[in-house]
């Protein structure tokens, strides 16, 4: 299984809004901290929002933030809510289903299973669950100007 860029830019942003959750990020940030498109991320975020993750403000002083606290949020959903548009393979296609083992395919019925289980995983997880006392990510996310420096200072840069 193969996750689309999409789903997995969808969880950089909403851990980054979660980390960040004292004030507003901006799309640039985010782009930066996940190393996407500004482009990508705008549409990404667009999208969150409308499925209700998200708030967006616009404009000079706007930005982005969770909708809700983190530990409302199902990993599960998400992951559901994205990639729900695209069939697991061919035969999961009722209109462009031309696989003609389908009738008498036991593979199906494996990964319906194997779908169910890995989303029954993910429905278990909340995006609290990702980033509490998660310092690995809360560094990845770091403003760049707050990231150690090459010979272990931190902050910017002394004159």
């Amino acid at each position: 299984m193969r996750l689309t860029m999409r789903t997995n830019l969808a969880m950089r942003v909403l851990m980054y809004c979660a980390v960040n959750s004292d004030g507003l990020a901006r799309s640039g940030q985010v782009a930066a901290a996940c190393n996407a498109s500004v482009h990508h991320v705008a549409q990404v975020v667009n999208q969150l929002a409308t499925l209700g993750y998200l708030k967006t403000w616009r404009g000079r002083s706007g930005g982005i933030a969770l909708a809700r606290p983190a530990a409302a949020i199902s990993v599960g959903d998400v992951f559901s809510h994205f990639e729900a548009e695209l069939p697991l393979t061919e035969c999961f296609d009722g209109q462009g289903n031309t696989c003609p083992l389908t009738e008498g395919c036991r593979l199906r019925d494996a990964l319906i299973e194997a779908a169910r289980a890995f989303y029954g995983v993910l429905a278990r997880l909340s995006l609290e669950d990702l980033v509490c006392n998660n310092t690995d990510l809360e560094t990845a996310f770091a403003a760049p100007a707050c990231r150690p420096r090459l010979g272990g200072a931190a902050g910017p840069a002394a004159n």
